[in-house]
Order: structure tokens, then C-alpha cells, then sequence
């Protein structure tokens, strides 16, 4: 079905219509995580949002590229230029290699997308796996002279760029404030300004993860990394670049300056980014220490929850907010998405128990018609998933009403409506039935019913009732329960 598709541009601060620049290939690279502790609700966000933008394109008919990276040196502590890399540290503390603590939470990361049913990207790049392309970066802009060279760490001017192009237009940020404040600070060490960023670092003797260049032994800058990588898999020119709002400033300012100082024009043509994810009002983050674990959730051990939520529960609470809006954690918020996606799994479901009329009523007739096309324009217009969810929990008002007797629906609406529940809940916003994930716990209240059934059974026994004990093992027998009375005693095992 064709399709207008509109997505908010942040550097253009407006919705645009989506046309690729080489359709139908469509490049698109997301901010991937800091792999030096487990994945958080604010993890989540960002996965569940790109991966509705990676299914949708790919729905629509483009051939999606979707690259997101994960970051493994060059990340220091407040995202600041000084510091010791974050997963460095960790590896101090914990006596292990930086490359364990890397993998080891990049591992659990991919098991909580996994949880959260986020599809795998097509590209997933490592900061440490892209040195060279990173150096070969600094060097580009050094050769352009937007850099300069200190102590045998690199930076990238951000005076010299902005008179020549215009530091801030992604941000808003205007570069003279900056400036003017950063001077009243105590000296900027080896730069000429503290606005100015690293390109590589210098390490010092302590430092464990180093690289050989032709300034010094060091490692890349953060913002290295995504402008190197991005090039690499998706070209020069690409469509889309993701990311959670918080590294609108400076990580994604710090990236375009890289792209234009390097190749003389910017890499990307739309810039998107979701929202935060908040605990009373505050960003939720592993620097601030105030971040809930994925794990935490889904087995409920943090101080701050009430119950456990399961993967979906999680995703459905993060769908019901529109991708630009901010979501404030809370037990009560977190219940009620529980709730709805039930409401949503029971009647998709219970479509497979609706009675099926010759014809429609009329209003019946008229809702399963618009149903498609109301959902298609919700996600057109920004991937608005608060309204497909709205939509889907009016086609389950009619689906209780079908069962009811209070409406009729003919076959082909029916296969319509279903259709069309089933695209947009599984297929776009990416939900999934829970309930094969809890055949363990099934089988084990399967297990205690048909132990007390025997129970009954073996009382019957002792009370010489024999024919409630042949009826009780025949009805378990008819419904695939083999019954064996053994001289240990009785043993069962459900025959499938």
C-alpha cells in the first residue's frame, strides 16, 4: 500500500515526508549502548522506538539497512573528555579485561532485546573492531584544518568550524554562550577552548585499552566512533540517524560538525530521536544512578516495584507514549499497560471463537473498512502508537460485542479485522503472545491438579469405592493422562 510517511526531523525542527536518497534502500544508524553495565528501561526506549521506525520501512516495501553500534572504549565518565573510560573502570573494579566486561554486557543486552522481541539490526559495529576508520576520520579533519594537535591528543576546533560553517543547528545551541562560559572555568588544559572536543586521546600509563597512531598510543573519542561507522556501512549520505534525546547534545552536535569538517556536507538527512525515560521527573540513567535494570523488571527484585512485568508489558508501556513524549516510570502507569496489552492478546485471540453472520450490520461494516486506513495514518504521521493502540482497543470492543450477539460480522470482514489486528499488533508494534512462555508454569499447575485428582482417587481406593477409582483414571486416561498403580505407588505422564 502506498504510503505518505511523515517523521520528525530535529534538525529541522518540523515533520517531513519520508524520501529516501536512494530508494528502496533506506540507510539507517542508531546509537547503540555503553556495554559496561545492564541494560535499563532507558536501554528499551530507544530499541523498542527504532526497531516500530525498522519494521514499518521495511513493511512499506524499503530494503532497510539498519546499522546501530555497540560501544566498547572511548566513552568516559559525564561524557566529558577527561575521566576514565566507563568500561575500562568497570574492568578495574570487577579484576577482569575490559573485552570480558564488553561482552559480557553486550550479551546481556542482546538477551533483553531479545525479551523485548527487538529485532537484530542488519550491521552491528564495535568501537574497538573500527580504530582504523577512526583515525583515518581524524586525519580527514585534521587535513582540513578544523583540528589541532596537543600533547599528542587531538581536538576538533569548534571556533575555527563555526566561523566556516555553524556549530549548534541540532541542538540550538549557540556557540558564543558557550564559549563565553567555558572561559570563566580554571584553564581548559590542552585545549584551546573547552567547547572543543577530543578526536584521540593521549593515554596515560594506567590507561589499559591503547591504540597505536600517529599522534600517540591512545584510543578514538566517543563521538568518533558513529560518524567512522556510519560511513562505513551506509555511505557518505544516509537517511536516517537515531538515538535517545539526550545525545542530541553534544554526541550528535559533535557528529555532524565531524561528517561536514571531514567531507565538506553533512552524512545525515533526517535526525530522530525519542524521549526520555524519567523516575519523578528525573532522566533515568547509569549516572545517576537511579536506572531500574530490564532483568529487575521482568523478575520484580527492585526496592522500587511492586510486582514483576513481563518483556511485553514493558514494550506495550512504552508504546502507549507517542516516541517524542516523555514516559514517567510508575507501578500504577506499568499496571494498567499490563491490563491493556491483555485486553489486546485476549481478543486477538477471541477472534478465533467469533460467530460468523451472512452479511454485516452496518456499523459494523462501516468500523472493520476505516480500521486499516486509520492505523496506516496514525503511523504515518509520525508513528503515532498511542492511537494504533486506541484503534485496536476499539476493534476489541467489537470483538467482545461480536461474541456478545450484539453485533454480526461476516466472513470476509472478519478475516479483515483480523488481519488488520494482527499486522499492526504483531507485525508493526512488535508485541507477542506471552502465554507459550508460560508452559512451564502451566505444567507445573497441570501437574498439581492431576496429583490431587489422584489424591481423591487413592481415598476412593482405601474406602473400597472401586468404581470412583476406575471413573477417576478413566477420565484422566480420555484426556491423554496414562495412569499406572506400581507397587511404589502410582505414577502418571500426559501422552501427546
Amino acid at each position: 500500500m502506498e504510503q505518505d510517511f511523515l517523521i520528525y526531523n530535529t534538525l529541522t525542527r518540523r515533520k517531513e515526508l519520508f524520501k529516501p536518497l536512494h530508494a528502496p534502500n533506506v540507510g539507517m544508524y542508531v546509537c547503540g549502548p555503553t556495554v559496561y553495565g545492564d541494560p535499563h528501561l532507558g536501554h528499551a526506549r530507544p530499541a523498542i522506538t527504532f526497531d516500530v521506525v525498522f519494521r514499518y520501512l521495511k513493511h512499506l516495501g524499503y530494503k532497510v539497512r539498519y546499522v546501530r553500534n555497540i560501544t566498547d572504549v572511548g566513552h568516559l565518565e559525564h561524557d566529558a573528555d577527561e575521566g576514565d573510560d566507563k568500561i575500562e573502570k568497570k574492568a578495574r573494579l570487577e579484576q577482569l579485561e575490559p573485552m570480558e566486561i564488553a561482552q559480557h554486557y553486550t550479551n546481556r543486552y542482546h538477551a533483553a532485546m531479545e525479551a523485548l522481541n527487538v529485532l537484530p539490526p542488519s550491521i552491528e559495529p564495535h568501537a574497538t573492531g573500527h580504530i582504523i576508520e577512526q583515525e583515518e576520520l581524524v586525519k580527514e579533519i585534521l587535513d582540513n584544518g578544523y583540528a589541532y594537535e596537543s600533547n599528542g591528543s587531538v581536538y576538533f576546533d569548534v571556533e575555527k568550524y563555526d566561523q566556516a560553517h555553524k556549530y549548534g543547528i541540532l541542538s540550538g545551541r549557540n556557540l558564543t554562550d558557550i564559549v563565553n562560559n567555558s572561559r570563566t572555568l580554571n584553564g581548559v588544559g590542552e585545549k584551546k577552548n573547552q567547547a572543543d572536543f577530543a578526536l584521540w586521546k593521549k593515554a596515560q600509563p594506567e590507561h589499559i585499552m591503547r591504540w597505536p597512531s600517529p599522534w600517540s598510543v591512545g584510543f578514538p573519542g566517543w563521538h568518533c566512533e558513529c560518524t567512522a561507522m556510519g560511513r562505513k556501512y551506509l555511505g557518505n549520505h544516509f537517511d536516517i540517524h537515531g538515538g535517545g534525546m539526550d545525545l542530541v547534545f553534544p554526541h550528535h552536535e559533535c557528529e555532524i560538525a565531524q561528517a561536514v569538517a571531514s567531507q565538506g556536507d553533512q552524512m545525515v538527512r533526517y535526525w530522530m530521536h525519542n524521549n526520555m525515560i524519567t523516575i519523578n521527573g528525573q532522566k533515568m540513567g547509569k549516572s545517576l544512578g537511579n536506572f531500574i535494570t530490564l532483568e529487575q523488571f521482568f523478575n520484580g527484585t527492585h526496592e522500587s516495584l511492586s510486582q514483576a512485568y513481563s518483556p511485553m508489558t514493558i514494550r506495550f508501556f512504552i508504546l502507549s507514549a507517542h516516541y517524542r513524549g516523555t514516559v514517567d516510570f510508575s507501578n500504577e502507569a506499568l499496571q494498567a499497560a499490563g491490563k491493556g496489552y491483555e485486553r489486546l492478546m485476549d481478543a486477538i485471540s477471541d477472534l478465533d471463537r467469533v460467530p460468523v453472520s451472512k452479511q454485516c450490520d452496518a456499523e459494523t461494516d462501516k468500523f472493520v473498512q476505516s480500521l486499516r486506513r486509520r492505523c496506516y495514518d496514525a503511523m504515518n504521521d509520525d508513528l503515532q502508537t498511542p492511537l494504533v493502540i486506541s484503534h485496536l482497543f476499539e476493534a476489541c470492543h467489537l470483538v467482545h460485542a461480536l461474541l456478545d450477539h450484539k453485533a454480526e460480522i461476516c466472513s470476509a470482514c472478519l478475516k479483515e479485522l483480523s488481519d488488520v489486528m494482527r499486522l499492526f499488533a504483531f507485525d508493526l508494534l512488535g508485541l507477542k503472545s506471552e502465554k507459550a512462555a508460560n508452559n512451564a508454569a502451566r505444567e507445573e499447575a497441570y501437574g498439581k491438579v492431576v496429583d490431587m485428582v489422584l489424591d481423591l482417587r487413592a481415598k476412593a481406593k482405601a474406602e473400597k469405592d472401586w468404581a470412583t477409582g476406575d471413573k477417576i483414571r478413566d477420565a484422566l486416561a480420555a484426556a491423554g493422562f496414562e495412569v499406572k498403580d506400581t507397587k511404589d505407588g502410582v505414577t502418571w505422564k500426559l501422552n501427546r
